[in-house]
């Protein structure tokens, strides 16, 4: 494992506990791992000398999908960070009672791949995400397989 960037936007602190689980795995397997928060990102160029880039966001709004507020500003520069034949992963905390559960990760995946990314797994966690630390290691697992 190389190089890998994680993105994440969190209001409540889902989204950051998974990214940090991620990480722990990511670590653990070898990799060098660059965890930040969305608000804290360039997008120019976001992807350059990473070998896989993992994007967590979180989702809001029951009208429509809503990304959290923090990764608002980078998903509309999302042209701008080079993801174009890069190996990335999605990741997201929502409630399944909403109509666009975890919607975000789908809007994430859906502009990466427009982008030319290539998307290797996405993963939706449905409320807490500390009573699913165990998918979110076999998710990460999954995602280290698929990206060597």
């Amino acid at each position: 494992m190389g190089n890998a960037l994680i993105v994440y936007g969190s209001t409540t602190g889902n989204t950051e506990y998974v990214a940090g689980i991620a990480e722990r795995v990511l670590q653990e397997n070898g990799g060098k791992v660059t965890k930040m928060d969305a608000s804290d990102v360039d997008s120019d160029g976001l992807c350059d000398g990473y070998d896989l880039v993992l994007f967590g966001c979180s989702t809001w709004g029951e009208d429509s999908i809503e990304l959290q507020d923090d990764f608002i500003p980078l998903f509309e520069n999302f042209d701008q960070i080079n993801a174009k034949g890069k190996k990335v992963a999605v990741f997201g905390c929502g409630d399944s009672s909403y109509e666009y559960y975890c919607g975000a990760v789908d809007a994430i995946e859906q502009k990466l791949q427009e982008l030319g990314a290539d998307v290797l797994d996405t993963l939706k966690i449905d409320g807490d995400p500390q009573s699913e630390k165990g998918e979110i290691e076999a998710w990460t697992k999954q995602v280290i397989e698929k990206a060597v």
